[in-house]
């Protein structure tokens, strides 16, 4: 498809100020002033308004949904895993843990028990809306537990940002820093890339989720031999992110993007060197502290995509559910990798709803 004669310069200067514009006015908006939902509803309206203007340069719009269906089954997961370490770290006795209808059932006999599970895990969701609860009891010791309706609204907010910021870096990371992505409605986003024809080019880049991996190194041979030979079975060699050096490490991973509740960039305490951080879910950490336990002195390896982001040696048992990827990394490289994590991690996928070419619009 050939694109339509047009001024070399107008537009995208005119969709750099339109950009410029929606930031200055996002600055400038009192927002400790407004509670959320004011707040929420006028970001949309600004950028729905900037959107349309900038539509009527030409180009791509994309539209995708959030797996808000995705999203309900990881947050009812991650109650569960809540529930089990706060029983048993509490030494509270149980009986029929499980997932029902949106929410999480367990059976208490001891009426203290109950209330004590329902005192720690108000006081773990204490400042944090999205982590609100609602308690019921069944009779006979039943105890249903599920997410209140605005912390599931909270969630999915946080879900949609995530994954702007997400669409945002990986557009980035290919290149692409003239797009337009913003929330539409409540569980879709959309984007739109000025002067591109060929909206097909970015739907392949979301078509699949990032993979994200945390495996054992195997030290039974050097890489540099199994890459020219054949590695052991159940291994196979790969490759670093920056060096190409090549790795020997287990097909299988014993953590992954699941495992993730939170990554970011930030600098090393020591050397303030940029780094990228993460934190294991409640199952992660549980599952990483055994590992760890299990292989002091041999080195797992981060991988994502099938490339080999970091591989430290694991000094001691890591408990306390988080940790850093160093790599002499730029900033921008850190903040790359943090995402990549992130988008590792995302419940569910991007559904794609719409994607269509945009001519510029006639002048007058």
């Amino acid at each position: 498809m050939t694109t339509p004669p047009r001024d070399r310069f107008s537009r995208p200067f005119a969709a750099r100020a339109l950009a410029s514009m929606l930031m200055a006015v996002a600055i400038a908006l009192p927002c400790t002033a407004l509670a959320d939902s004011q707040f929420d509803k006028m970001r949309a309206k600004i950028a729905a308004f900037v959107a349309d203007k900038m539509e009527k340069l030409g180009g791509s719009r994309i539209i995708y949904k959030v797996d808000s269906d995705g999203l309900r089954e990881s947050v009812v997961t991650d109650l569960r895993d809540d529930v089990y370490k706060t029983l048993r770290e509490a030494k509270i006795a149980f009986s029929g843990l499980a997932i029902r209808d949106c929410g999480v059932e367990v059976r208490i006999a001891d009426a203290k028990g109950r209330e004590q599970l329902v005192r720690k895990l108000a006081s773990a969701a204490e400042g944090l809306p999205s982590h609100a609860l609602t308690a019921s009891d069944g009779g006979d010791g039943l105890l249903r537990l599920a997410p209140t309706d605005a912390a599931s609204a909270a969630r999915l907010h946080d879900l949609v940002d995530d994954s702007i910021a997400m669409i945002e870096q990986r557009l980035k990371d290919a290149g692409i820093k003239l797009a337009s992505v913003q929330p539409e409605g409540r569980e879709r986003i959309r984007i739109f890339l000025p002067d591109m024809m060929e909206p097909e080019r970015i739907t392949a880049m979301f078509a699949r989720k990032v993979k994200v991996g945390f495996r054992l190194v195997d030290l039974s041979m050097p890489a540099e031999q199994a890459q020219s030979g054949a590695p052991p079975a159940g291994t196979e060699v790969l490759l670093g992110f920056k060096d190409d050096k090549p790795y020997l490490v287990a097909k299988d991973s014993v953590l992954d993007g699941n495992d993730i509740s939170y990554a970011g960039p930030g600098f090393a305490s020591a050397t303030k060197e940029p780094i990228a951080s993460f934190r294991f879910n409640g199952r992660g950490t549980r599952r990483f502290a055994h590992i760890t336990a299990e292989n002091v002195g041999r080195p797992f390896a981060i991988v994502l995509d099938d490339k080999v982001i970091s591989a430290p040696v694991i000094r001691e048992p890591i408990t306390g559910g988080s940790g850093q990827i160093s790599g002499n990394f730029t900033l921008e490289e850190a903040s790359s990798v943090a995402m990549m994590l992130r988008a590792g991690s995302l419940p569910g996928h991007l559904g794609l709803i719409e994607q269509q070419v945009l001519q510029p619009a006639a002048r007058p």
